[in-house]
């Protein structure tokens, strides 16, 4: 009798290797801004347009108030949230990570650790900032206060803790602490604004220990997460503080560039973005600046920069964001200005090509959350729409939206009544596995894009 199998099982075997092959890889969003940091979603297989009864729900979970987006990894969902002690009178309470079931999002543990938000504008002092971040077994926080905390991601016992206020004199910021940290092979790496030279610290993230320190803090650090890029034959970490654009050795802290860029009230916000040679930064007053990266060296030119110095659409030249990160696709800039207009630019000059304000509420501080998906956008607006558009050179081309998530926070309004009290959606989603995790002040929700679950 012949050992070879049947030609009828190979025909099964072949597809089934076949199917394995086309099917689409899942993919976690451990940190800030996905797996890269850089807004990039890389799963197939998802909806081209929305049903006309809305997204499925698979779950929703209750909690607390925050601003921090969620972090997805290992089949499990991570959340901040928190809650004042009720009846203080200095806005003193307790933040808190849980950890939830990424299938079911029932809570597997939770973790709570006392906060002062006392320093904290009171408009916005409803919780955390910074998503969580998740390497292996470990996930760190960094709370609104500037506790920096090492939990395992199974028990959610602490693995190390440091109170940056009490060993780095870290002044916690009018809007909060918000910087999202990075882990950078060994290092957990944290925008901190400690003293004496610490504005950035690097810890061993497996037990805390400081491994460097870099740059004098004689700035406030600003609200924006740093990136690690490789441009130049070197990986750079790219630090934008409230007085420049800064390139370190994420191995040692030492300077490679920098680009002095003085913004007031600390108001540096918006993530850096990189694209081939690109480099951007776009802030509220003052405009954006873009820098041809080097590609022989850790070096940058400065191609050009906003010459507005004024929040008003009117009187604004390029791109003015506040919270919202632009996007640089091929040769164009894209991104919300500061009151909710959505600009295109020439990535090599700066001329405005467009202007649009279809996407989204035209309101002083409006944002949007961009995320790329192939040749398309997945786009989440503040006033709790999930759409699907493409960026041109040409216009906005918006395919379809739906909602994803009533708002819960309120701007309150300005003394000057120059922007709307408004309820927004101010916390940036998760895109992983095929769904989409969005939290607001009283609940996190999954929601399927696979276009399986639709057929």
């Amino acid at each position: 009798m012949s050992d070879r199998p049947a030609p009828a099982v190979v025909a099964i075997l072949c597809a089934i290797l076949w199917l394995g092959a086309a099917a689409p890889a899942a993919e976690d969003w451990p940190q800030w801004r996905g797996v890269n940091r850089d807004a990039v979603w890389r799963e197939t297989g998802l909806v081209e347009h929305f049903a006309d009864d809305g997204l499925i729900v698979k779950w929703r979970t209750p909690v607390r108030g925050g601003f921090a987006g969620p972090a997805v990894a290992g089949g499990r969902v991570f959340v901040l949230d928190y809650q004042e002690t009720p009846g203080s009178r200095t806005m003193d309470g307790h933040e808190r990570l849980l950890a939830l079931d990424e299938g079911t999002g029932a809570v597997l543990w939770t973790r709570e650790w006392p906060a002062a938000y006392r320093n904290i504008h009171f408009k916005f002092a409803s919780g955390p900032r910074a998503t969580p971040l998740v390497d292996g077994d470990r996930v760190y926080v960094l709370g609104a206060a500037g506790m920096l905390s090492c939990f395992d991601t199974a028990t959610g016992d602490l693995i190390w803790r440091i109170d940056t206020t009490a060993d780095y004199g870290v002044t916690v910021p009018v809007f909060g602490v918000s910087q999202s940290p990075l882990v950078e092979g060994e290092h957990l790496i944290v925008l901190l604004g400690g003293e004496p030279d610490a504005k950035v610290v690097a810890f061993d993230k497996t037990t805390g220990a400081e491994a460097w320190r870099a740059l004098e803090s004689d700035s406030e650090p600003g609200y924006s997460s740093p990136i690690v890029i490789t441009a130049g034959g070197v990986r750079q970490l790219i630090v934008w503080h409230a007085s420049a654009v800064t390139s370190l050795d994420p191995a040692t802290g030492e300077i490679y560039w920098n680009q002095p860029f003085e913004v007031g009230g600390g108001l540096s916000i918006a993530t850096p973005v990189r694209s081939g040679r690109y480099l951007a930064v776009s802030q509220f007053f003052y405009g954006t600046l873009m820098f041809a990266l080097n590609s022989d060296r850790p070096a940058a030119r400065l191609l050009w920069q906003g010459q507005g110095r004024t929040e008003f659409p009117d009187e604004t030249d390029t791109l003015h964001s506040i919270i919202s990160t632009p996007i640089v696709v091929g040769d164009y800039l894209y991104g919300v200005g500061s009151y909710g207009e959505l600009r295109g630019l020439d990535a090599t000059s700066g001329e405005r090509l467009w202007q649009s304000d279809r996407m989204n509420a035209q309101d002083r501080w409006a944002t949007a959350y961009f995320v790329r998906n192939g040749d398309r956008h997945f786009v989440v607006n503040d006033s709790g729409d999930l759409i699907i558009a493409r960026f041109t050179p040409a216009g906005y081309v918006e395919i379809d939206r739906t909602p994803l998530l009533t708002p819960t926070t309120r701007t309150r309004g300005g003394a000057t009544g120059r922007w709307n009290d408004r309820a927004v959606l101010w916390s940036h989603p998760a895109f992983a596995n095929g769904h989409v995790i969005a939290r607001n002040d009283a609940e996190v929700v999954r929601l399927s894009l696979a276009a399986a679950d639709y057929e």
